[in-house]
Formats: structure tokens, sequence, C-alpha cells
């Protein structure tokens, strides 16, 4: 039985990228895992590489009825859940100035406000297995300020306190919560396109370790919160990012 064996996680945002790594090392230690996106073609695709212990389901983590419907489609499938990965997120970059109000409540919305409902619907399904592990991605902008990315700020540093509450509240139910802050991960949110290189490459010269990050190299850290080896750490900031925030 591998380090996670006999556990059952959803992870959100797994259609592909740090999701898709997270569920893959999931499954590899021994998890069932649903995996959540709303690109349902690779997603699928996702899901169907990782074999049977492994299902996609389509959600929307902005709603609330999705999330309780995911919660019971996996019970359902593979029991009560005791792993949640909440990865599902999006980025933007601008000016405070020229960002449109739709546009920050979108990505509160999806990063922030995703996480609240599912921690929330996610309870009852841990009180039923006797306890579980959330494991929160935020970032390492939950951590500092960033400029021309304000909205993403916002969300990030919202993740980091919510965790810490969420922590204080679920521990009589044996409910850890705990939040991961990656710096700069090589996936098609980071670098969505050649216009973005010049950015990355400042980012990667300010980085001490002088280089991106892989998503298995946060994957590992998932793994390691999910697993019972992290049974007395909750509340936590676990920061993935080659020291981008230590000077």
């Amino acid at each position: 039985m591998g380090r996670v064996g006999g556990k059952v996680a959803i992870v959100t945002g797994a259609a592909r990228g740090m999701g898709a790594s997270h569920a893959r090392r999931l499954v590899a230690e021994g998890a069932k895992v649903v995996l959540t996106d709303v690109l349902d073609a690779e997603g699928e695709a996702t899901a169907r590489a990782l074999g049977g212990n492994a299902r996609y389901l389509h959600q929307d983590v902005t709603s609330e009825a999705q999330w309780q419907q995911i919660v019971s489609d996996t019970e359902a499938a593979f029991g009560p859940v005791s792993v949640l990965v909440n990865n599902a997120g999006i980025a933007s970059w601008g000016a405070l100035e020229t960002l449109k109000e739709a546009d920050y409540r979108r990505i509160i919305d999806i990063n922030q406000v995703s996480v609240f409902l599912g921690m929330k619907s996610v309870l009852p399904s841990m009180k039923r297995a006797g306890g579980g592990s959330i494991v929160n991605i935020s970032s390492s902008a939950g951590l500092v300020g960033v400029p021309q990315c304000l909205a993403y700020v916002a969300s990030k540093f919202a993740v980091r306190g919510m965790t810490k509450t969420a922590a204080i509240e679920f521990a009589p139910y044996n409910i850890r919560v705990n939040s991961i802050h990656p710096g700069f991960i090589r996936t098609l949110m980071a670098v969505p396109g050649p216009e973005s290189e010049a950015l990355l490459a400042g980012v990667v010269a300010a980085t001490p370790a002088h280089r991106m990050g892989d998503p298995d190299e946060v994957s590992s850290i998932v793994l390691m919160l999910a697993s019972d080896e992290a049974r007395f750490s909750t509340g936590a900031e676990f920061v993935v990012d080659g020291g981008l925030t230590c000077q």
C-alpha cells in the first residue's frame, strides 16, 4: 500500500498542469481520485491515463450546488472523501487602474470563493471518513505583493487566511487544513505564450534557485500533506518557490 493507500481524494483544476500532476502522484501512491475541471476533453483523457482509481467530473468550482454534487458523486464511486486539493485557479496581469470590476470578481470567485465552497461542502463527508486533509493551493503571491497582479494577489492572500481559520475550526474533527505557496511553476497558466517570456526571465533572475519549478515539485508537498506523515501539521504554509520570497 502506498503513502495514501485507502484515501479518497478530490482534486480541482486537474485536467492539466499542477492539478493533473497532483492527481497522478496521489493515484500512484494508492489513493482513489476524482479529478474535476471545466476542460472536459483534457480532464477525461487525464483520468483515463491514470486507470481505474481515477474519475473525471465536470465542475464549476464557483457553484455550491455543483460542489455538493461532486462530493455526492465521489462518495458513490469511492466512499467518503478524506483528501481535498483546492487547486483550481486563474491569473491575469495588468495595472490596477485598468483592472475591470468584472475581471476582478471573476478571479476572486474562482480562486477564493471556490476554496470556501470546497471546504464547506467536503466537511460532512470528511466527518464520515473520520478525518482528512484539505490542501489549499495559494501562491507565493499570497505571501508578498506582486505588481500588475492585484486581483490574483488578493485572492491568494485570502486563501492563506481562510486556511488558518478553517484549520482551527476543523481540528476537532481530525481534519487538517494547510496551504501551499508555489512560486513560478512551468505550466500553461504561468507561461501562456511568447509574450510572457520577458516577464518570466525577470522572475527567474530574481529567484535564488535561478529557474522555474516543475509541477511535480509541488505535488511532492501535496502528497506529503495528504498522507498521515503530516498528521501534526495544520494551519501551516508550505512554500515551494525556489527562494523567491525569502529575500
